[in-house]
């Protein structure tokens, strides 16, 4: 492909771990192959970090930490801005670096790094909010307030599917409250993720951001468990989530949160404008990132008065879908983000066509992933249900969306809420009653009604269930890496004892 030709310089360079400020390699000189998604060839490599290479990290990190806890939370706030500013400044660079080496489209990684700069940029905005309060004494002269502290070294770990986004988004909220910062990215997904530690270092003292590249069970597990990292955050799947919880509590005692997967329900009632809700059910899929979201809404239930119409309409809108190079401006979908994912996607298309109680709607079988790792977007109609099919049980994350029937509310309550998971879930409805009632009675820990697949700037993120613990992209994340510490103080030699 030229434009993939064209583009490898891009990401032909030394690429090197950050490590108290400066670009470092592995300490045993080893690398990983970095794989372009859209041709299958390798374009470069990053440092393979190890376990030396953590501790390296958390050191640089923890001798960092005085200095930037003791940095006014405005002057945090204003060098996150500047880290920003420089985001903005590479914007071009960075989407065609994550084209790259992720898959996605272009146009829809130029909106990441977007996202990425208003989400430091709001967090940069909170720099003042993290406030304790005043509490009511039982006497005259005693005074009793809290304080919200830094926890320290915070390990930070991201998934393949947005790989700047995360990288820029996820180390600001550690940061505004005090806490240096260890980066791990993915190790499909790893060259954005130190530009950004780049730029970081650029903008901030050396060691309160490093990023270290390399394998999960060598890379992750050391630093899930390093004594010296008492607060640990994740994105990415259940099967990970579980091993990081038990992990962390190996040694010591660790704050987790996690932000899991989901294979989440979108409800389209009678009354629901039929048009938006087939457009909602393409967006909620997440196609344009190839389904390699946790939020995507992919199993889709139509009362069957709207059935036939909605399928037919849906068949039309996911076929309209351009499938191509991910550098191309006319690709709506690029290509799934390494082979392994390409071959789990392959097989439960498979699953699809041998399931007699499924009709393929749209889509069909992946091309050949000797040119490239690219999927069609895919539909499955389950006519009769057939709940337990793997397709309606497992967070694929790729391009392949069920549909099915039904005729009554409890019956699709209970057909949403049965798996357990419950990240996101999405309502068609004209009718407020409908709407409130679903809200109420769906378990899952972000709704949308007549919408699907918007994040809303400052609105809390995250599951219940196995989907996680904690939430994210509010005030919420950003109190989760503060210990609040209580003081009380007897201030009058008179003062009663308590």
């Amino acid at each position: 492909m030229t434009a993939q030709a064209d583009a490898a310089v891009v990401v032909d360079r030394d690429w090197r771990m950050i490590i108290g400020g400066r670009r470092v390699s592995a300490s045993d000189g080893a690398v990983l192959d970095v794989v372009s998604p859209a041709t299958g060839k390798v374009i470069t490599t990053i440092p393979a970090g190890n376990s030396t290479d953590v501790d390296r990290a958390v050191d640089a990190a923890r001798g960092a930490f005085p200095g930037w806890q003791k940095t006014s939370a405005a002057d945090r706030g204003r060098l996150l801005h500047q880290v920003a500013d420089a985001i903005g400044e590479h914007a071009e660079e960075l989407a065609r670096i994550d084209a790259i080496d992720n898959g996605s489209p272009i146009s829809m990684l130029r909106n990441d790094v977007r996202l990425a700069v208003d989400q430091v940029r709001y967090f940069a905005g909170l720099a003042l909010e993290l406030r304790g309060q005043s509490i009511p004494v039982p006497h005259q002269g005693e005074l009793n307030y809290t304080v919200h502290e830094p926890f320290g070294v915070v390990g930070r770990v991201v998934p393949f599917n947005h790989p700047l986004m995360f990288a820029a988004a996820k180390i600001a909220a550690p940061l505004i409250a005090g806490n240096t910062v260890v980066l791990k990215p993915s190790e499909h997904t790893s060259l954005s993720a130190l530009y950004i530690g780049e730029l970081c270092a650029r903008v901030l003292p050396p060691g309160v951001v490093n990023v270290v590249t390399g394998l999960g069970a060598t890379v992750g597990t050391r630093l899930t468990t390093h004594p010296d990292v008492p607060r640990v955050a994740f994105t990415g799947s259940v099967e990970t989530g579980l091993l990081i919880q038990r992990q962390a509590a190996s040694g010591s005692v660790k704050v987790v949160t996690l932000e899991l997967g989901g294979k989440n329900p979108l409800l389209v009632f009678p009354d629901a404008d039929l048009d938006a809700a087939v457009a909602g059910a393409v967006r909620g899929m997440n196609f344009t990132w190839q389904g390699q979201s946790c939020g995507s809404t992919s199993r889709v239930y139509v009362h069957r008065s709207l059935w036939t119409e909605f399928l037919a309409r849906l068949a039309v809108d996911v076929d309209k879908l351009q499938v191509g190079d991910p550098l191309s401006e006319d690709s709506d979908v690029g290509a799934v983000v390494t082979r392994a994912q390409f071959d789990r996607v392959a097989r439960y298309v498979d699953i699809g066509l041998a399931d007699p109680r499924a009709r393929l709607v749209a889509g069909g079988p992946p091309a050949d992933p000797a040119h490239g790792f690219f999927a069609r977007p895919t539909v499955f109609a389950f006519e009769d249900g057939a709940c337990d099919s793997p397709l309606l049980l497992d967070e694929i994350f790729g391009p392949v969306l069920s549909v099915l029937p039904f005729d009554d509310y409890r019956d699709v309550i209970s057909q949403a809420n049965r798996l357990p998971l419950g990240l996101t879930a999405s309502i068609w409805t004209s009718s407020l009653q409908t709407a409130l009632q679903a809200v109420q009675d769906l378990e899952a820990g972000y709704v949308w009604v007549n919408d699907s697949s918007r994040h809303i700037p400052g609105a809390p993120f995250g599951g219940v269930k196995n989907s996680g613990l904690g939430r994210e992209e509010g005030v919420e994340e950003l109190y989760s890496y503060a210990q609040q510490k209580n003081v009380f103080i007897r201030f009058d030699r008179g003062a009663h004892s308590a």
